[in-house]
């Protein structure tokens, strides 16, 4: 507890302009009074108080104090030096000087030694420096990883920022969204003298880092060359009624044409332009019967109007101009790739790649609540029962770590994770099941999948995203032998041949990219039912096309509106609505999914199918939204500006109940109308409530989903209440010593990581600003279309400014040396923060490979060859078709 006398002097003593009478070094005699302060400030640490305690009396934080008393000593040290060799040019000798600063000879030897001016001038060198890159740059990021690229140390850096405040330079602190995660950056700025902080926000993508970037390093805004075109002489468009309505969205290609080959892959979702005005969206596979002279076969349901480029799309346009968007003229994160030509020279492809063959298999496979929430209660509660089997073994290996920092890493990760899992409430996958992308093989039979993941001749039941219900669940037989599929996909990694009339069933899937989720159901496990009778026939353009003088849905209400009929679907199904209700809140799902694109009178289909009606009946108002737990758990919800709570006052965790504890942040502001507005974020009502069951309506299966979402909750707490309860790491001097060669080399990959920090923070500022453009050009975009800008946004900042995130990668020696204790608990935090967690877990928690042998490698390439299916393969070496596609990629 600090004295009275303390809290007296130190209240009118004042320092760094924070608090007091006194600016900090005013006076007379400013070192007397840097001398002054250091002794105080020594003095109270004599009588035990701590920095922390002394901090709060002078009303600042601890790091603003060490940077005081740094600011003070180097002060002194060079008062000190400059008298010393006064006294020396006037042929005092090192002993006389001593006698007359009261100081033994020795230190007079320290302070004329041009090492000690050299460290002493150190800190005015780094405060010029700082100086000239406001000067130069205007607002000057100065957070995390500046140090690395001046190449000194944070202390050094905070003490000659607080130096520069002294003159008037202003620190801020301000946010940025941060593009990719939903979380938000701060951003801590120096800025020139007299700036407020509204200038600084205001202007916040003219932040600049000391390391600097490339104005010119990126071609364009969004980090995409201009499209190379292809000529629509070389394009052949097939019309609904010449059968192009039963391969809707394919694009046929010609094989062994260099610009418009598919490089190694056998299929991919593709976007390309047709003379600079137009583009073609869909999959691309190769076909063997195009005619002379065509390299390209499009596809589409639409009919010809005479003008092959209306079965296309036009290339986006930039609203503001009216011009071809060059920088996003497909509307969609692409993937350029480039081919040497007969000639030998590098050129662009059209081909522009959005996924190909392989990256189907990385996608989540796991069980949503969409679908599984349909199912019996039975099958839901084994899956989620399964889910959170794996999440508390998860806990336990977590727990018998013996490494005190790494634990609490990731038990830290592990308790936001379970969160995270209450929240959106994915069971575990079913056996085998994968994700697929569909393609039409029109020779198969109706009730047929060329499948070559899956056994010949077993049942497997498809599921596709956005899911209505059982109805849109189709069961089909593996059939692995068909021979146009064999010809055409041959051992396809993620994909399925399908007759087009499935992909009727499957939401009204085409196929032009659309993927679905593929379970063997041998075992029937899986419910599905006969389609809707009062979907039969149904077309929604035909029965609901715009009038004169309608409003068309704009792109932000199609988003809302079907979310809505969604969520109504699904708490109508857990509800156990009779089939003919449910098929009218589909009927309009489907009219409101095509509103936008095909200006469809929405208003018109919600009166003549009563949704108000159902709306009332099964979420308790015509007005209402989700009524279930299922569809409420990741409902947004609006709580006030908040952050963790700070250390001083008790921590982020409660250490009672093990969840976090928030403070708000007053960020008020003052709106357009001149009212003074709370600020709020965006949260969603699972995350905020501390029992799921506030959520449910009492249903059999809410009852399931409430206990696996109360039971992730209490796994986050538990493991944040040990978090608490786990000791700080010994450090050893002696394991320092000994692994020194792996110390250095992981303080190494920390430089190089934290080097990183300043340019990533510089990349999220212009891709902010240029989302920001967007956004302002066109502000009905869809928030699908607005999530693809901000990942291109990104990905093209980051090259221009050079961002690359430098994972740690950590060796088996390194681990070793950190399981010593050879490394500081600070030091270890900050690698742990930039390393990839999973392979510290499997670092930690070592299991046995189940990676492919070398022999079975060699056995698996060599059955490929003869046309065995990668199911045969898998079932003969006794691996899932997950490792053994992983194997041979």
């Amino acid at each position: 507890m600090m004295t009275d006398e303390a809290e007296e002097f130190l209240a009118h003593y004042g320092i760094l302009r924070k608090s007091g009478r006194y600016p900090w070094g005013s006076g007379d005699n400013p070192n007397q009074r840097n001398k002054a302060f250091l002794d105080h400030v020594d003095s109270l640490k004599k009588k035990g108080l701590t920095e922390v305690q002394i901090a709060e009396g002078l009303g600042i934080k601890t790091t603003e104090l060490r940077a005081a008393r740094s600011i003070a000593k180097n002060e002194l040290r060079k008062a000190d030096i400059s008298q010393a060799q006064r006294l020396k040019e006037k042929g005092l000798s090192n002993v006389a000087i001593g006698e007359r600063m009261q100081i033994n000879e020795s230190s007079v030897r320290a302070l004329l030694n041009p090492s000690m001016q050299e460290k002493a001038d150190n800190l005015e060198t780094i405060s010029n420096f700082l100086k000239d890159q406001v000067g130069e740059k205007g607002y000057l990021d100065i957070g995390s990883g500046t140090e690395n690229h001046i190449g000194i140390s944070a202390t050094k850096l905070n003490t000659a920022v607080a130096r520069l405040e002294e003159e008037g330079y202003k620190r801020y602190y301000v946010k940025v969204d941060q593009l990719g995660t939903g979380k938000q950056t701060t951003i801590k700025v120096l800025a020139p003298p007299d700036t407020p902080y509204s200038d600084v926000y205001r202007n916040r993508a003219s932040i600049k880092s000391v390391a600097g970037y490339s104005e010119d390093g990126g071609r364009t805004i969004l980090g995409i060359e201009p499209p190379k075109a292809i000529d629509s002489k070389r394009v052949e468009v097939k019309y609904g009624s010449e059968g192009g309505a039963q391969k809707d969205g394919v694009i046929e290609v010609r094989r062994g044409v260099d610009d418009v080959s598919l490089g190694g892959a056998k299929y991919a979702q593709v976007r390309v332009a047709v003379d600079g005005t137009h583009y073609l969206k869909g999959m691309a596979m190769y076909a063997d019967d195009l005619p002379p002279g065509v390299d390209i076969r499009f596809n589409t349901n639409k009919e010809n109007t005479g003008n092959k480029l209306d079965a296309l799309k036009p290339l986006k346009t930039d609203k503001t101009t009216g011009q071809v968007d060059q920088d996003n003229p497909f509307g969609a994160v692409i993937r350029q790739r480039h081919y040497t030509d007969a000639h030998g020279k590098d050129q662009l492809s059209p081909m522009n790649i959005v996924n190909e063959e392989g990256n189907w298999l990385a996608w989540s496979s796991s069980l949503s609540s969409q679908m599984l929430s349909k199912q019996s209660p039975a099958l839901a509660k084994k899956q989620l029962e399964l889910a959170f089997q794996s999440k508390q073994r998860e806990f336990d290996e977590i727990n018998s770590l013996t490494n005190p920092t790494i634990k609490k890493k990731l038990l830290e990760s592990f308790a936001d994770d379970a969160d995270s899992s209450a929240v959106h409430l994915k069971a575990a996958a079913l056996p085998r099941q994968g994700t697929h992308v569909i393609l039409p093989i029109n020779t198969m039979k109706e009730n047929e999948i060329y499948a070559p993941n899956y056994r010949n001749g077993e049942k497997v039941v498809l599921v596709r995203y956005p899911h209505g219900g059982t109805f849109e669940i189709p069961e089909l037989t593996v059939n692995n032998r068909q021979a146009d599929a064999r010809r055409i996909l041959g051992n396809a990694k993620d994909a399925v041949g399908i007759h087009h009339k499935v992909a009727g069933r499957l939401s009204g899937a085409d196929f032009d990219g659309d993927t679905v989720l593929v379970i063997p159901n041998n075992d029937q496990k899986v419910k599905n039912s006969p389609p809707l009778a009062g979907l039969k026939g149904f077309d929604p353009q035909a029965a609901y096309p715009k009038y004169d003088g309608m409003k068309v849905m704009s792109a932000r209400t199609k988003q809302l509106k079907m979310g809505d009929v969604s969520n109504l679907i699904t708490d109508m199904t857990i509800q156990g609505a009779p089939q003919s209700e449910i098929a009218r809140a589909v009927r309009h799902s489907m009219v409101v999914i095509d509103a936008e694109k095909h200006k469809l009178n929405w208003k018109q289909s919600a009166i003549d199918n009563g949704i108000a009606e159902l709306k009332q009946k099964y979420q308790g108002s015509s007005k209402a939204g989700a009524s279930t737990l299922i569809s409420k758990a990741s409902s947004s919800v609006r709580v006030p500006d908040r952050k963790l709570r700070s250390a001083a006052n008790g921590g982020p965790i409660d250490p009672e109940t093990g969840r976090k504890v928030y403070e708000n942040i007053d960020s008020s502001y003052t709106n357009k109308s001149g009212k003074v507005v709370a600020k709020s974020i965006s949260s969603t009502k699972m995350a905020e409530t501390h029992d799921a069951y506030s959520l449910s309506s009492g249903t059999p299966m809410e009852t399931v989903y409430a206990d696996h979402a109360n039971k992730l909750k209490s796994l986050a707490n538990t493991a944040r209440k040990n978090i608490l309860s786990t000791p700080s790491i010994p450090y050893s001097p002696s394991a320092k010593k000994a692994y020194e060669p792996q110390v250095t080399s992981l303080k190494a990959k920390l430089n190089i990581a934290l080097k990183n920090q300043p340019l990533e923070r510089q990349a999220q500022l212009l891709a902010n600003a240029t989302v920001t453009a967007k956004r302002q050009a066109d502000p009905e975009m869809e928030a699908a279309d607005l999530k693809k800008i901000k990942g291109q946004a990104l990905t093209a900042a980051r090259i221009r400014t050079g961002a690359q995130k430098q994972r740690i990668e950590i060796t088996p020696e390194e681990w070793n040396a950190i399981q010593a204790g050879a490394l500081s608990t600070n030091t270890l935090s900050q690698i742990l923060n930039n390393t990839d967690l999973d392979k510290v877990k499997q670092l930690a928690t070592p299991r046995e490979s189940k990676a492919m042998t070398p022999d079975k490698l060699a056995l698996a390439k060599a059955r490929l060859a003869s046309g065995y299916t990668q199911a045969e393969i898998a079932d003969s070496l006794g691996v899932s078709t997950t490792t053994l596609n992983e194997a041979l990629s």
